[in-house]
């Protein structure tokens, strides 16, 4: 049953055909976006039986087959030159980083299977604490009750400490089953192949939120509906609703104009500041600019309040636009080691929410700050822009296949609240060579095979734009931008 007060926390998960996207809110504002495509390359998280086909020591590297198109690789451990690993070698990996160019999936053999309340990771036998639990007592109450497996290493989530012992025995048990057939496919398949995390996105998403309170997730496809139920197994406050609209879950629940608003790289703070996002090839760089804020006597006082708030609102963005790899951030000139440790002491507080997913060096003597943090699926940006091609792919554009679901969204919602069937459409004539060479595909995108389609190709505006037509005196203005029915066919 959900408890409709306090901090209401929504998980939105949206499938199509190739993506899932979902995104976090709490109480209405979205805090956290991630978008995955539907790929045949491995992801963080998935398990793989592997074979060794080359070890370099030079480098410092195995390099693996996995059964797909590239070579996973890992580092060559003294853990594992004391085992003598050796080409033809057979043992599972885990992905810690997808492919990127010709790189393919960075993989350890130190696989961990992950549950709601534990942990279960191949290597030392035992079982451990994280490290937010400090009650002693129940940390000997566990270690009393559960069992240690051999060769696995059993870590007690922060919510493990807060449920009753049978829940954290039941857990241990179904998660040994998973891993002994782990072992048996290593053993006794001889095909190199992904063994576990099928939904390993989704997993992801539900543990780090499932100890939240009042918790809702939205949901638009049957079988992750079901997945979900069998993963909360009775879990109170928490509800499902499963949508079935015409529009995207996203459009519907008012996620998709949040998206577009990312696009902008300019952020003002509310001292009158601003922060700049700005992606190059090898990182994203953020600077911090004092901007109007002029509220402060003096200059020192200035500068310390527009990086604290700057230090507040990077953390979000980071979060909220999926950034990863390597983010500088070049912080407004600070002199008082004191306030370096403020502005610090803020921006490692606003990442407090992103599970370890994130790194976080000192400054440098030139006040920027270096974060490394995890790849996880795509960036905002990755996900809806596209290189233009009329600029030589300096700019960027939204994606067209983005902007045709957009433009569905509109004519569905038209169709909600209307019975219009006749629409003006304009789109950016960066678009024009694509959608003129097969107009029927980009009308089955928008869902306008069966409606009266007017396509108007206009220079400089902002991806598209959707007018219901209602009077005929319209149609007779822009019959020139009809698509007429033999173009369909």
């Amino acid at each position: 049953m959900y408890i409709g007060c306090g901090i209401m926390r929504d998980i939105c998960i949206e499938r199509s055909e190739n993506l899932l996207r979902v995104a976090v809110r709490e109480n209405g504002i979205i805090e956290e976006c991630f978008i995955e495509e539907k790929t045949t390359d491995p992801t963080v998280g998935e398990i793989y039986k592997a074979r060794v086909k080359n070890i370099v020591p030079g480098i410092n590297s195995i390099f693996l087959d996995m059964g797909l198109e590239k070579e996973g690789y890992m580092y060559y451990s003294e853990e594992l030159k004391s085992i003598n690993i050796k080409k033809g070698d057979e043992l599972l990996v885990e992905v810690l980083k997808e492919p990127l160019g010709e790189k393919g999936a960075k993989v350890t053999h130190k696989v961990s299977i992950p549950g709601k309340y534990i942990v279960l990771s191949k290597g030392k036998t035992g079982i451990n604490f994280s490290k937010r639990i400090n009650d002693d007592v129940k940390k000997k109450l566990i270690l009393a009750e559960l069992e240690e497996i051999e060769d696995v290493s059993i870590t007690i989530r922060t919510e493990g400490a807060n449920v009753p012992i049978e829940l954290l025995k039941n857990e241990v048990n179904r998660i040994k089953d998973i891993y002994n057939e782990l072992l048996r496919k290593l053993n006794y398949s001889n095909v190199c192949e992904r063994v576990f995390g099928k939904k390993a996105a989704l997993s992801k998403v539900l543990i780090d939120n499932i100890a939240k309170d009042n918790l809702r997730i939205y949901v638009n496809n049957s079988n992750d509906e079901e997945f979900i139920k069998g993963f909360l197994d009775k879990e109170e406050n928490i509800e499902i609703v499963k949508y079935d609209g015409l529009r995207t879950l996203f459009d519907y629940l008012d996620i998709e104009k949040e998206i577009l608003k990312l696009r902008h790289n300019k952020i003002t703070l509310q001292c009158g500041g601003n922060i700049v996002i700005e992606k190059t090839e090898a990182m994203y760089v953020i600077d911090v600019n004092s901007g109007k804020n002029i509220k402060e006597k003096n200059l020192q006082k200035t500068v310390l309040t527009t990086n604290i708030e700057a230090a507040r609102e990077i953390g979000k963005q980071i979060m909220l636009r999926n950034l990863s790899g390597i983010i500088v951030i070049d912080f407004i000139d600070l002199r008082d080691k004191n306030d370096r440790y403020k502005v610090m002491k803020e921006f490692k507080n606003s990442l407090s929410k992103d599970g370890g997913n994130s790194k976080i060096f000192p400054f440098t003597e030139l006040d920027l700050v270096q974060i490394s943090r995890k790849r996880r699926g795509k960036s905002i940006y990755d996900s809806i822009e596209e290189k233009c091609s009329q600029c030589n792919g300096q700019g960027k554009v939204l994606r067209l296949s983005y902007v045709e679901q957009l433009i569905k969204n509109e004519i569905l919602r038209s169709l909600e609240e209307n019975t219009i069937n006749s629409f003006y459409i304009e789109i950016d004539s960066t678009y024009k060579e694509r959608v003129s060479g097969d107009i029927v595909k980009f009308l089955k995108n928008i869902d306008g095979l069966d409606k009266e389609i007017y396509l108007n190709y206009v220079d400089g505006i902002d991806g598209f734009k959707v007018e219901p037509i209602i009077f005929l005196n319209q149609k007779e203005n822009l019959k020139n931008y009809l698509i007429k029915g033999v173009e369909k066919c």
